[in-house]
């Protein structure tokens, strides 16, 4: 049972400045304790969550005293709890979280308890980045365009989420076109510090998108979780955490004239990834951090999943506190922000003396350093400098298929593809760019990026430039603020004059609403086995992730996206080579077009202001009218519609029990796919477009819905159904099991048909036969998309047995109830002769006591191979889990049991 809190000698009155006080904090100086001066900041928010949460129940102690003593413990693999101070849902991870939400409360007043009780206990923030489809003309209306369209599609989404906000305490929904989740986060919802009922802490936050991490870079501690995991969060569950190791990334000195934000990020992420952060937090500090704009910070902070770390943090400082000046915190706010933080020993003063934090390990960069650069062709931490990118792009044509290849022969290599655009000759060679598009993420939080990109545009446009009509170009800003200031700056015609056109504020290019390009442009490219390119500002380039037909598929700053736009190729040299002709005939190179960093600073200060955010902001209390007029019930209770085609009531509850089922094992199971390396949540479970032939757009047909309607996946992540036949339907996933075949098939192997992965999935299943997945390193990396562990589950999926996971999707299987595996060094499916036609079988113990975190279990084959992996249960609460079949009715019956 809970008891007073243990620490409670240590809460203090902050006073103001001017007389009153502020509130009461823990203080992590009255410990008193050596130990703590020298911890990295991020693991003082950790502690300072542990001593406020301390109840000696879900919070002990001697998790205090771990975390205390990290220096020591976190080499160890040692698990804590953790509270955060809140969570953050977006649209697509929001509608599966609230609909499970409402699925316990159907399923706790089936079982007699309380349904109301099912309420988020920490303040929920859902914001609606609604994911806009480029498929809209360009135009100056293109945003109220796709608002309607996007209302039209998914007018029965919206609705739904309104109802969640109505009908759940605790949760504020931000209305549609307000913004990019992470954004909104960053600009608007981020406390800092929060003040509760008088108690002051940290802000801190765990969101069901990987990019939460954004909010690093203003000091907030937060990272990506599953939606599974930020249910249990908001339920008021302690997460259960590995305490981390932190890696101290020193900046030096400042960046070159002309160097990007984006060209530091794409280089810290190589350097991540080569040194190995997958776990880890990342702390940046040192005297290079005074040259770094908040933007920028929050541009490097974003980009956490793709160097592989938990989070990117920067601790609070002056930087920061100018940025809630300028996104218009108020005063008062602001110095209540910087009086706790400083009491606290939590906030940096680069005009006093710098103690070095211990870290668990170190890097450091020169700023000056960093070159222009961009990273492709299939994976956001292969770095290309921008001087070698010509040479780089011909050894992708001539090297093997795989992340830095394309297997092209030398003969094919120059081939011209001749098509007719609007009646107009046009040709196709392989690098083209077919879509450059300024997309949301990362870098359209960063004034000196998009600034830097309308100024390309302005200089490109005075001398005559222009881009290839068949270039599918767009621009999705994160933010309303950005419209805000282009305009002010007079540079969005020039944008407009390239055809960057505003198309809406939310998910666009980099999550694959790309849209259709031009039907001659996709024959040509397809009746010729063109490479053709995308070229786009966003965070993931993975193979078949931003459009079908664009087999290479680079990140680069915006301005880098409009000069290869300009370019119309990304087999070009801007050293020695000209992007194009100007009016008069002359040869236009890329140092003509490209803006001097005072330049840049110069259009930022005059144009980026305070009022600009507060007047987009306070729309969000207000709405918009399309959000205003819809109508929802006021139930608690929601009426599911078993005709949606949206919204859908999930098994997962259907015969639930008090009883916990405990713990099972896996008998004679098939091999469902034999997957390879680098399989991401994109080839688990898609979110952009329902291909025509795939067994979603099946039962969409026979349930009415026209092509033109399909919407995406991420559209319709509230629908069980879509999502089941969704699941492994990526058109690029390589199947060993399929022998070099691409594409969403499997084989199954009683009959040795050839089918749909759904297909085979639903005859093991209704067969009554288990099944389970092989797979290589980093199996889920990629977005944390929790219908990438839900998607298997409802396909009868029991175990994955991979080399290695990528963190939050392994939590998320265990969530589900699925027995994450790993294969022991040095061994894969290859290497143990395993060609996935065996049938397995995992005996686990019967009773989850006699489990433990981490054991050694035999895998058996009916084959006579026997081998042994290591059960990828971290935790003893991962357990727990385990043997209730799921985070979620653990939470039911311990709610139940509780009486609560």
């Amino acid at each position: 049972m809970a008891t007073e809190n243990p620490f409670n000698s240590i809460l203090k009155t902050l006073e103001k400045p001017g007389g009153g006080e502020f509130g009461k904090y823990y203080s992590l100086p009255a410990l008193d304790d050596p130990r703590i001066d020298k911890l990295p900041y991020s693991i003082k928010i950790l502690l300072e969550s542990a001593i406020r949460n301390c109840d000696e129940f879900q919070v002990k102690s001697k998790d205090v005293e771990k975390i205390i003593d990290w220096e020591n413990t976190s080499p160890k693999q040692v698990e804590i709890p953790f509270k955060p101070a809140r969570v953050l849902l977006q649209d697509f991870t929001g509608v599966p979280a609230v609909v499970d939400l409402a699925c316990m409360r159907d399923a706790m007043n089936n079982l007699g308890g309380n349904s109301n009780k099912i309420n988020p206990l920490v303040p929920v923030d859902l914001v609606i980045d609604h994911s806009v489809q480029v498929d809209v003309a360009r135009s100056e209306n293109a945003v109220q365009a796709n608002m309607e369209l996007e209302f039209k599609r998914n007018k029965e989404r919206f609705a739904f989420l309104k109802w969640g906000s109505n009908a759940f305490d605790n949760m504020l929904v931000v209305p549609p076109g307000s913004g990019i989740v992470h954004q909104v986060n960053l600009e608007y919802l981020g406390r800092v510090v929060f003040n509760t009922n008088g108690v002051l802490y940290p802000d801190s936050v765990v969101g069901t998108d990987s990019h939460t991490t954004m909010i690093d870079g203003l000091g907030v501690a937060g990272w990506g979780v599953g939606g599974i995991e930020a249910e249990a969060a908001m339920l008021g569950q302690p997460m259960s955490m590995v305490l981390p190791g932190v890696v101290g990334f020193k900046l030096l000195g400042k960046l070159r004239n002309g160097v990007t934000a984006t060209d530091l990020v794409l280089t810290v992420t190589q350097m991540l990834r080569k040194h190995g952060v997958v776990g880890k937090f990342v702390e940046f500090y040192g005297e290079g951090m005074r040259e770094l704009s908040l933007a920028d910070r929050a541009t490097i902070a974003n980009m956490s999943p793709e160097y592989g770390a938990t989070m990117g943090f920067f601790p609070v400082d002056h930087v920061t506190l100018q940025y809630l000046r300028l996104t218009g915190r108020s005063d008062e706010t602001i110095a209540m922000i910087e009086s706790y933080l400083r009491a606290n020993k939590m906030f940096v003063d680069y005009s006093e003396p710098q103690t070095e934090k211990v870290y668990s390990t170190y890097l450091d960069l020169k700023l000056e350093d960093v070159e222009p650069c961009i990273s492709g062709p299939k994976r956001p931490h292969d770095r290309v400098p921008l001087k070698e990118m010509k040479a780089d792009w011909h050894a992708c044509l001539d090297n093997r298929v795989g992340f830095k290849g394309f297997a092209i022969p030398k003969e094919s290599q120059n081939k011209v593809a001749k098509f007719s655009f609007r009646g107009t000759p046009a040709e196709l060679r392989h690098g083209d760019v077919v879509i450059a598009a300024i997309t949301s993420c990362t870098n359209t939080s960063n004034p000196s990026v998009m600034l830097g990109a309308a100024l390309v545009a302005k200089k490109a446009c005075e001398l005559g430039l222009e881009v290839k009509p068949w270039i599918k170009t767009s621009l999705a800003p994160g933010s309303g603020v950005v419209t805000k200031y282009l305009q002010k700056s007079g540079l969005q015609k020039y944008l407009n004059q390239l055809g960057f056109h505003i198309v809406g504020y939310g998910c666009t290019t980099c999550i694959g609403n790309s849209g259709d390009i031009d039907e001659s442009v996709a024959s040509a490219i397809s009746e010729n086995d063109m490479v053709a390119a995308a070229v786009l500002s966003g965070n993931r380039n993975f193979e078949g992730r931003v459009h079908p037909l664009t087999r290479a598929n680079y990140l680069a700053s915006p301005p880098l996206v409009v000069a290869y736009a300009l370019a119309g190729t990304v087999d070009i040299d801007f050293v020695t080579e000209p992007i194009g002709t100007a009016k008069d005939g002359k040869e236009i190179f890329f140092k003509d077009i490209w803006p001097s960093s005072e330049e840049v600073a110069t259009v930022v200060h005059s144009s980026v202001l305070p009022d600009m955010f507060k007047a987009t902001y306070e729309a969000i209390t207000k709405g918009n009218p399309m959000w205003n007029q819809l109508s929802v019930p006021s139930s608690t209770l929601y009426s599911w519609d078993p005709t949606s085609t949206y919204i859908h009531e999930p098994p997962y509850f259907k015969g639930m029990t008090m009883s916990p089922p405990g713990p099972h094992g896996v008998k004679d199971a098939y091999c469902l796919l034999n997957l390879g390396d680098s399989i991401t949540t994109d080839h688990i479970s898609p979110a952009g477009s329902i291909h025509k032939d795939s067994p979603a757009a099946k039962y969409l047909m026979e349930h009415g819905v026209d092509r033109r309607d399909f919407n995406s996946y991420g559209s319709r992540r509230g629908n069980d159904e879509i999502m089941a036949r969704g699941t492994f339907a990526n058109i690029r996933i390589v199947n060993k099991l399929l022998k070099g075949e691409v594409g969403p098939k499997t084989i199954h192997i009683p009959t040795g048909e050839k089918l749909s992965v759904y297909d085979v999935a639903m005859r093991y299943k209704a067969a009554g036969q288990d099944t389970i997945i092989l797979a290589g390193v980093e199996y889920g990396s990629g977005s944390s998309r929790d219908w990438a562990a839900k998607g298997p589950v409802l396909l009868g999926v029991k175990a994955v047995i991979a080399k290695s996971f990528e963190r939050i999707h392994r939590s998320n299987l265990v969530g589900m109830g699925i027995i994450p595996l790993c294969f022991k060094a040095g061994e894969d499916a290859d290497t143990l002769g395993l060609t996935g036609h065996e049938r397995y079988t995992i005996d686990l113990p019967n009773t989850v006591s006699e489990i433990r975190p981490g054991q050694d279990v035999t895998v058996a084959t009916d084959c006579g191979k026997s081998f042994t992996c290591t059960v990828r249960f971290d935790t003893e609460v991962e357990l727990a889990y385990f043997n209730h079949g799921g985070i979620l009715q653990y939470v039911i019956r311990n709610l139940i049991g509780s009486k609560q």
